[in-house]
């Protein structure tokens, strides 16, 4: 499945906390719709964080479902996410949204796509989106080279992507988790 234009998510998972970011532009073609959508969400009794790129309406279904997986498996992450994508895959009417997923609680981040991937990024970091590679080698520097915090490595790979990508802007919506280990 290909990136989308149009937005930048990052996913960045650093010591005990995981930050998901996403800019707040929605286009269509060249032109700027909107600039505040809100591309994160928290889910499932605020325990789970998750941001998308794709059409927003196909999205926000998968939202949906993906937390109807999350309700039926109490929670369960990883397991949702295959759920997910294994009736995304399989689903007539699921099979034709296009939209990329990342999902994250306090133990695991995933990218889940309509091809039926549940990737689990090696170093903690994963992007998607019209930005997303800017954002993830932002991030992957500011992660190798900085002290800062997940949430501060987002804010700043997402400024910097929106310095770049004419998709992205710098209206950013972050939601983070943070475990008490």
């Amino acid at each position: 499945m290909e990136q989308f234009e149009g937005t930048t998510i990052i996913c960045v998972r650093k010591l005990n906390e995981v930050a998901i970011g996403g800019d707040g532009q929605v286009s269509h073609g060249n032109t700027i719709l909107k600039g505040n959508a809100r591309k994160v969400r928290r889910l499932y009794q605020n325990s789970v964080i998750a941001g998308f790129a794709g059409g927003t309406a196909d999205a926000f279904t998968l939202f949906e479902r993906f937390e109807k997986k999350l309700e039926s498996l109490q929670g369960h992450l990883m397991r949702s996410a295959v759920e997910l994508a294994k009736d995304w895959r399989t689903d007539r009417a699921l099979r034709r949204l296009e939209a990329l997923l990342i999902v994250a609680d306090k133990q695991h981040s995933l990218m889940i796509t309509g091809n039926g991937d549940v990737i689990e990024p090696e170093r903690g970091l994963i992007a998607i989106g019209s930005g997303g590679a800017y954002a993830q080698a932002a991030a992957t520097a500011l992660f190798d080279n900085t002290e800062l915090s997940a949430r501060e490595i987002v804010e700043k790979s997402l400024k910097i992507a929106a310095d770049i990508c004419v998709f992205t802007n710098h209206n950013c919506t972050i939601e983070e988790l943070e475990s008490k280990t």
